[in-house]
């Protein structure tokens, strides 16, 4: 059993639902969150309209699966973020789960 958590603009959600279902993942969580982003550009020109603290409307996704379907799914995301070339790319995390209380 693994823990599959995947981040994301909001805009991404359908995209990322598809790998889930792709994977073969049935059953996920979805939780909408606020990615923040705290960086100084080094020329001011750069950040002219900026304020340097950026928000973005994000989403957690996360699953609790069979390691063969978390792996799938990293596959994809890889996959789809080589293709899409975005400077927002989908994040995703494996964890191992160690015991759990439903079987």
């Amino acid at each position: 059993m693994k823990l599959l958590a995947v981040t994301g603009l909001k805009e991404y959600q359908k995209d990322i639902n598809e790998i889930f279902h792709r994977s073969g993942v049935p059953v996920y969580s979805t939780s909408k969150i606020i990615g923040q982003k705290d960086g100084q550009a080094p020329d001011l020109l750069d950040s002219w309209f900026s304020a340097g603290n950026e928000q973005f409307d994000s989403v957690l996704v996360f699953c609790f699966a069979e390691e063969e379907k978390v792996k799938n799914a990293l596959r994809f995301i890889n996959e789809y973020n080589a293709q899409t070339q975005t400077s927002f790319p989908i994040h995703a995390f494996i964890m191992p789960v160690e015991e759990f209380s439903h079987q």
